[in-house]
Parts: C-alpha cells; sequence; structure tokens
C-alpha cells in the first residue's frame, strides 16, 4: 500500500498540474489541514529538481497566504467560539494570561512551528486569536517557512538522484519516520 501511494505521488509529481495542487496542500496546512505540503514537494523536486527553487518558491508563498487564513480564524472566531467555551469553564483570565506571554514570544513560536514537524497551523490560529503583531506574525512565517522549504529544496537539488535510491529502498522505515513526527508534533501541541 506504502508503495502504490508512492508511486501515485510521484506521477502526482511530475503532472502539470503539480505546483497548482501543491500550492492548495500547502495552503490548507497552514490554516486547518493536518497533511503537511512536504507529502507533494519532497517527490515533485526529485521528479524534476529543476523546478526545486519554484517548487519551494509557491509552497511557501501559499504557506504564508494560509497561515494568514488561520491568523484571521483565530482572530475573528475567538469572540464567538473560543472565549465562550472559556467563559464556561471560568478559564477567561487564563486565557488572557496565556495571550500577553504567548505575545511575547510569539514571533520564536512562529519561527519554531514553521521549521519543524510541529503543526504549523496551530500557530497561525493562535497569533490572530492573541493579537500577535500582524507584520511580526508575517514575516516569522516568511523566514520559517522559507527556511524549511529552501533548505529541503535544496538538499534535494543537490542530492535528489541519491535520496531517490534511497527512498524507494527503505520506503517503510521513511514513511514510520514520518507518522512518528507527524503525530509527536500533534502530541506536543497537547503538552505545550
Amino acid at each position: 500500500m506504502i508503495r502504490a501511494l508512492y508511486d501515485w505521488t510521484m506521477r502526482l509529481a511530475d503532472h502539470p498540474r503539480s505546483l497548482r495542487a501543491l500550492g492548495i496542500v500547502s495552503f490548507v496546512e497552514s490554516s486547518f489541514f493536518p497533511i503537511p505540503p512536504d507529502i507533494l514537494m519532497i517527490p515533485m523536486i526529485i521528479a524534476r529538481p529543476s523546478r526545486a527553487w519554484a517548487i519551494a518558491t509557491v509552497a511557501l508563498v501559499t504557506s504564508v497566504l494560509g497561515g494568514l487564513l488561520g491568523y484571521a480564524i483565530g482572530a475573528l472566531l475567538w469572540d464567538t467560539v473560543g472565549q465562550p467555551i472559556l467563559q464556561l469553564y471560568g478559564k477567561t483570565d487564563a486565557a488572557d494570561e496565556f495571550a500577553a506571554r504567548f505575545n511575547e514570544y510569539g514571533a520564536w513560536a512562529v519561527l519554531f512551528a514553521g521549521v519543524t514537524p510541529f503543526p504549523f497551523k496551530v500557530i497561525t490560529i493562535m497569533s490572530g486569536w492573541t493579537g500577535l503583531s500582524l507584520p511580526v506574525f508575517i514575516a516569522s512565517a516568511i523566514v520559517a517557512r522559507g527556511i524549511r522549504f529552501f533548505v529541503v529544496a535544496g538538499l534535494l537539488w543537490q542530492f535528489g538522484a541519491p535520496m531517490r535510491g534511497f527512498i524507494e529502498r527503505r520506503l517503510g522505515l521513511l514513511f514510520t519516520l514520518f507518522m512518528i513526527l507527524l503525530i509527536g508534533g500533534f502530541a506536543l501541541v497537547k503538552y505545550l
């Protein structure tokens, strides 16, 4: 099953509309979708290393735009959804204290989440909810996602052919490691 999924992804990576698909996945991942754009980005670059920088640019731009949607969700739906729930449990004061602490380190939180497997959408929504400065949010998101996508693109551009063989020989192991990182990122959210 993993091999069939890999083969399908590699075929999609070479499709004429693959950049559009990557843009959609990258956009929704930054605001609410749980699957990271790397799932498409990596095979796209391995399939066509000459497009590595264009692929990274599409992922970066659409991820930051999706992050702005996440920010808007946090900013606009907090009063109607989040705050009434906390009032029900008597936790409104705790939310205000958390928001102040988050904004103190908000740029670092955006940078951390944007580069690591930590779910970026959590930080984008929290940034809007806490009222993190929009210019700080945008700058942090551009830097973080730029680092993440362009480092991956550069490594795959430079070492793509040998990496493709490595990936294909160890597909099961790499899939397992990816799932551990993905689940670990969501588990980390629970404890922060």
